[in-house]
């Protein structure tokens, strides 16, 4: 690892709602999180919920991924920093997976409904209290929780309520927040503009979240996308900025894309789904460990492969 990538404790960005008893819990799990590092690479189980099961048995999808126990197969076995999913798959799943670090999405909807018909609205499944009872009922390595959250939607009032609830609960309790930050919804023209992407990650920051994904804006290439995310980043200030892995793609394609995020947009990681579990639990391993290298260890495309 890069000795420049290696965030002391006493640089880890502690929010003033993590209470002084809750300091050094919450710093513990910002750094196991981030590798040390202070980026971050979630690896995103949630489109279970998300996407149903359209993106977990097809034609090119690995026959693996059509079972749930794929999903930790490839969190315990690879180098990531976090793996987010819903509490309830944790609880079916994790008494097999002790040694994974997890985020637990609290909220989540199904893509049924489409925007044309209704604004979409990501209500809570799980508050936070429940999140920590559980971890203190099972011993499980849970380092912070997760939220989406639809801006332009004609709910979003109800969802940044609820995120900003749930982030002030969990730094109460030690734990990391990221925010899904979609603009999404019939008033949104473009959900891919670099203008609206950089205030849905601003909002992330008057949330109080640690970090907030979002989507990387829409260019002519990997490269320029990069140059049009430095606004978010900026934007962002000192809540840190992760990239969504978004629709399938090559690896070195998907590859350059993160690098460039990193380098040229300032983002400090990224959330992946389908570009790792639609693989063989080995090949899904493998790039894994690939995309931890740029993030982690500051590596380059060509050394990462």
């Amino acid at each position: 690892m890069s000795s420049n990538l290696v965030l002391h404790k006493d640089a880890v960005p502690v929010p003033l709602t993590v209470p002084t008893s809750m300091r050094e819990a919450f710093i513990n799990n910002y750094l196991k999180a981030t590798c040390n590092t202070g980026r971050l690479l979630l690896f995103a189980g949630d489109q279970k919920v998300e996407h149903l099961n359209k993106d977990f048995f097809g034609p090119d999808i690995s026959p693996e991924s059509a079972n749930p126990t794929h999903l930790f197969d490839i969190a315990s076995k690879s180098r990531i920093g976090a793996f987010a999913t819903n509490l309830g798959l944790v609880a079916r799943y994790a008494s097999d997976y002790k040694n994974v670090r997890y985020v637990i999405k609290l909220n989540g909807k199904t893509n049924l409904v489409p925007t044309q018909q209704a604004d979409p609205n990501s209500c809570m499944w799980t508050p936070v209290q429940q999140v920590v009872e559980f971890k203190k009922q099972t011993g499980l390595d849970i380092v912070g929780i997760g939220m989406t959250v639809y801006l332009g939607s004609e709910h979003e009032s109800a969802m940044l309520a609820q995120a900003a609830q749930a982030i002030y609960q969990a730094h109460q309790n030690g734990l990391m927040t990221t925010v899904w930050m979609y603009p999404r919804g019939k008033a949104v023209q473009n959900e891919r503009s670099a203008d609206i992407i950089a205030g849905v990650a601003g909002i992330a920051v008057c949330l109080g979240a640690d970090f907030v994904k979002v989507n990387a804006p829409e260019a002519a290439d990997s490269f320029e996308s990069a140059q049009l995310l430095r606004q978010a980043t900026m934007a962002a200030g000192n809540t840190r900025v992760i990239c969504a892995g978004g629709q399938s793609k090559s690896e070195k394609e998907f590859l350059q894309a993160l690098y460039h995020q990193i380098h040229g947009g300032g983002a400090m990681g990224a959330a992946v789904g389908r570009n790792i579990h639609q693989k063989s639990t080995q090949e899904a391993i493998k790039f894994c460990n690939a995309l931890a290298a740029i993030i982690i260890d500051d590596a380059d495309v060509a050394t990462a492969e």
